[in-house]
């Protein structure tokens, strides 16, 4: 029992009268405060919600200096407040003096740290794979402004304790960070949620990563770690290769340099993993731009499992047969190269993006990778042929007809996600080696074509007056698909855009989305931004939304636990509803 008085005590009630009673509640400066007189003569006071589900305190039992809360069982250590299970959270508890025979409480909790609270809670969250518990803790995070606590946190904790490397809960994660400044207010702390949950469920179960030490060596020359990483990777030799990049950021090559090594082992095969290796490097690249490449040793490790796996689509019978896609890409990589040097990528103000779209979906693909090599001999950037890919990757769910099998939804969000992390990486660290990202993510596209026959046309816009209301709506029904993608154009018709970009991420934030919801969304106000104003930007949203919508509705019980922890924030009493 806390005896030392302070200036903010109020008076609760008589020792006498808590005697009789055991229990008594009070409110005061807007909490409401449950005392306990215990068996051995102590009187405890706590916050009269439970911190799990908010139930009332007052109706739990005490025993032996526990709290136990009759709706969930949880129990609690009465003079600090601390949970003996982690699902619960800890209740706070107040400071009780007793003077002249009456009971003074201080209705500030003892623990008035609620960042560092939060924080630790966020990491019990993650360890124990307890989603209210994460909800909670990012709902108090943001309140705080902490967001670069929760993703710092995440990060480290999905990158330390997963021995077989990067996975989808980190690009998830790193997909949502990017978005928020897009999304509805409200709606940015349910997106890191997103990304936290999904960090956690992917760590559990697993084994944790034992660092490699760097080698000790003087060597510092870029172009030496680069050809070693590649060699390695070439090589399938995992430990070398994680020492190799240990040793390279250790000897302090740029970020640029770092990337740059891991964006070209990425690229030495063919659409490596139905392209989600480059997808993660490009992911782990940017969530290091939020959480500060000082953490690149603790991060981009994690990414040389899935390089050192991944499949290689040479080795893969649709890239060979009927059309052996590899031997074009050979030559027109060749062809690149010469046109390369002819060009100098000299033509900054190159915009026939939709021209060597078009060719990509429509050619053979000889013809389209010859419009490409053409397009770069006449001076066009490298980053406005990846964009100019992306794009045509992008149109592949515009046009995707509803009478293709569900799974092949996936096939044009593959291509799309990987055309748009060439296009990122291309920005951050461009270089001829990642240009056969380029070459690859245009025979993708080509090798997709049979899933626009018959070619679904493109919604033109019917003076419908849609609204947020409306494409929400659809979401709510089962494969919506073409109302949706109506809707969205007769919003962007309206000049609706920032409004679509928001509905779209409510949308979605809704949903009890997978990973390529997630992925697809993000890349595609990625490649929005490269062609914001013009036909191409809407065209990217349209194939989003009908991509989204597809996936919905589920049951949504991420949610609703969100909504649980939310309400909990704000006071609510649960219990009420129950």
């Amino acid at each position: 029992m806390v005896t030392e008085t302070t200036d903010r005590l109020v008076r609760a009630a008589s020792l006498e009268e808590l005697r009789a009673e055991r229990t008594k509640v009070i409110s005061a400066e807007g909490r409401t405060i449950v005392l306990f007189y215990t068996e051995d003569d102590r009187v405890y006071a706590v916050d009269n919600r439970c911190p799990h589900m908010g139930f009332p305190l007052r109706r739990g039992t005490v025993k032996d200096g526990i709290l136990t809360c009759h709706w969930h069982h949880a129990k609690f250590e009465l003079a600090g407040g601390s949970t003996f299970d982690p699902f619960a959270d800890d209740v706070a508890s107040f400071r009780v003096e007793i003077r002249d025979g009456d009971v003074f409480v201080d209705p500030h909790p003892i623990e008035e740290d609620r960042r560092g609270h939060w924080s630790r809670k966020l990491d019990e969250g993650l360890e124990q794979n307890l989603r209210l518990l994460m909800a909670k803790s990012v709902v108090g995070l943001a309140e705080l402004d902490a967001t670069g606590d929760i993703l710092e946190r995440a990060a480290l904790f999905g990158a330390r304790n997963r021995a077989s490397g990067w996975a989808d809960g980190l690009s998830i994660m790193t997909a949502m960070a990017n978005v928020l400044p897009v999304l509805r207010e409200d709606d940015r702390p349910k997106a890191l949620y997103h990304g936290v949950v999904n960090v956690a469920r992917n760590v559990q179960g697993q084994p944790p990563d034992f660092d490699l030490e760097p080698l000790t060596t003087e060597e510092q020359r870029p172009e030496v770690y680069r050809a070693w990483f590649r060699r390695f990777i070439e090589t399938r030799s995992q430990a070398a290769a994680e020492r190799c990049l240990r040793t390279a950021i250790q000897a302090g090559l740029s970020n640029e340099q770092v990337a740059d090594m891991i964006f070209a082992a990425g690229t030495d095969h063919l659409f490596m993993d139905t392209g989600h290796t480059i997808d993660f490097a490009n992911k782990a690249c940017e969530l290091l731009d939020h959480i500060g490449w000082d953490h690149a040793a603790d991060i981009l490790p994690s990414l040389i499992p899935g390089l050192v796996r991944a499949e290689r689509m040479e080795e893969s019978s649709a890239w060979v047969h009927p059309v052996n896609l590899p031997l074009l890409l050979r030559d027109a990589n060749t062809a690149l190269d010469e046109a390369l040097t002819a060009g100098k990528e000299r033509d900054t103000s190159w915009d026939a993006h939709r021209a060597v779209a078009e060719s990509i979906l429509d050619d053979e693909p000889a013809d389209s990778l010859a419009t490409i090599v053409n397009a770069a001999r006449d001076g066009a950037p490298l980053v406005q042929l990846a964009a100019a890919v992306a794009y045509a990757a992008a149109r592949r769910p515009v046009h995707f007809h509803i009478s293709n099998e569900f799974g092949d939804w996936d096939t044009v969000h593959h291509t799309f996600t990987y055309t748009n992390a060439v296009d990122q990486a291309m920005r951050r660290a461009p270089s001829r080696d990642l240009a056969r990202g380029i070459l690859d993510g245009a025979m993708s596209v080509y090798l997709e074509r049979f899933l626009n026959l018959p070619k679904q046309p493109t919604p033109s816009p019917s003076g419908s007056g849609a609204d947020s209301d409306t494409i929400l709506g659809e979401f709510d029904r089962q494969q919506r698909v073409d109302e949706t993608a109506q809707a969205v154009a007769d919003m962007l018709a309206a000049g609706k855009h920032e409004e679509v970009i928001e509905t779209l991420g409510h949308a979605l934030l809704r949903e009890d989305a997978g990973f390529h919801q997630f992925q697809i969304y993000e890349a595609a106000l990625r490649q929005y931004g490269n062609f914001q104003g013009r036909p191409e930007g809407d065209h990217i949203l349209i194939g989003a939304a009908r991509f989204l919508t597809a996936h919905a509705p589920t049951v949504r019980a991420s949610g609703q636990t969100y909504q649980i922890a939310l309400r909990l924030n704000r006071g609510e009493a649960l219990h009420e509803d129950a």
